[in-house]
């Protein structure tokens, strides 16, 4: 069995989908790991090391894919008119597929995929249940991104962010916002208190105050909503009704108005960000305040994020880059690296080395995308919302 990892081409993405730790673990298991030259350079990641480990370094992308009977990636390939590069077209009708490929986003590449015969995993979808802790790729991934947007804003604040006290005086510790608090949300929180900040947070979810406390920061929430029914069964955010909205709106305005810094990271599955900051909330902010929207993927969450710009707007900074998880790529990729071995070594005959995949477990029927020429996914031919 021969698995491969192709070079990321989609502009700006860093990340691979292997790690020197990875490639030896497969193939412990007797399966031939075929690498793309420089798959791994943006993510520090060299051929040599990689070799050592055991993968075999192949020359381009034509013989990774066309060799492959998997193929891992980071993020979905590319398909015919989207690219200089037809990605898709160089797989193998009856090759697996596993990747970041956000279906619900892009369910006409998930036809495509169908089309072409693969067997399609979206890392996505994995069910958020115990045994599938270790192979949660949002979760790493949204870890590592909820540190650094902190440590972004800290870069492009004017102060400091702890209580300092000087022979010249007392400088008064920042005062961080976090809006969402799923895990992107919950390490911002965490970071943000590590630095000395006065952190608070906000979530429709009243389940995670417990959580947001522990860390050491202030829950915010609208009071009296009925928000029992704010949370998916999956653990996600729901998204709310009109009147909670109005409510949320001016909450949000008014803590706004006092915070040095505002993380923002609510998304939900599936849909459009929901804009959570206006631009009347921006100009209320103090001048020099920094806004981190990590939405900006889907959307953005303030109404005048620029994804992948940072601008200047009435005097705040807003930040809106779209990859986070790209821009600490050496962590990301040897953490995305360990969830893809996770779920894919189950499947594998520890024996002969080839695959053997059990269609009944949980984890599989959650992840599948497209089997024998059909998108079979609940969530995206309407069994399921």
């Amino acid at each position: 069995m021969k698995i491969a990892i192709p070079k990321e081409i989609f502009p700006g993405e860093t990340r691979v989908a292997a790690s020197p730790d990875s490639v030896k673990k497969f193939t412990s298991l007797g399966v031939e790991v075929l690498i793309e030259a420089g798959a791994g350079e943006s993510s520090s990641m060299l051929d040599d090391e990689l070799r050592v480990a055991g993968a075999t370094i192949v020359a381009d992308a034509a013989a990774v894919y066309g060799e492959a009977d998997m193929i891992i990636k980071v993020g979905a390939p590319y398909c015919s008119g989207e690219g200089q590069v037809d990605e898709l077209a160089m797989i193998k009708p009856d090759a697996v597929l596993i990747g970041l490929l956000n279906p619900l986003f892009h369910k006409d590449k998930v036809e495509a995929y169908a089309k072409h015969g693969l067997t399609s995993f979206a890392m996505e979808l994995i069910p958020r249940i115990s045994r599938a802790q270790s192979m949660d790729a949002l979760s790493s991934q949204s870890n590592i991104a909820g540190y650094k947007a902190v440590i972004d804003a800290a870069g492009r604040f004017g102060r400091i962010l702890p209580m300092m006290m000087t022979a010249a005086g007392t400088i008064v510790p920042a005062k961080v916002v976090v809006l969402g608090a799923g895990v992107a949300g919950l390490q911002s929180i965490a970071t943000a208190h590590r630095l000395g900040a006065i952190v608070s947070a906000f979530d429709v979810r009243p389940a995670v105050k417990e959580q947001v406390e522990s860390l050491g920061a202030t829950f915010i929430e609208v009071e009296d909503t009925g928000s029992e029914s704010a949370e998916t069964t999956g653990g996600y955010a729901r998204e709310m009704g009109a009147d909670y909205q109005k409510r949320q709106a001016q909450l949000i305005h008014d803590t706004l108005v006092k915070q040095d810094i505002c993380i923002s990271t609510a998304q939900i599955p599936g849909k459009k960000a929901p804009v959570l900051i206006s631009e009347a909330m921006v100009k209320d902010m103090k001048a020099g305040s920094v806004i981190v929207d990590l939405a900006t993927e889907s959307g953005g969450n303030c109404e005048l994020s620029e994804r992948d710009m940072v601008v200047v707007k009435h005097g705040v900074t807003i930040i809106g880059h779209a990859n986070y998880p790209a821009r600490v790529p050496t962590d990301t990729s040897s953490l995305y690296a360990r969830n893809l071995y996770n779920f894919v070594s189950p499947m594998i005959d520890g024996e002969t080395g080839n695959m053997k995949i059990d269609w009944e477990d949980e984890v599989i029927k959650g992840a599948l995308l497209t089997r024998g020429g059909a998108v079979v996914n609940a969530a995206l031919i309407g069994e399921q919302t």
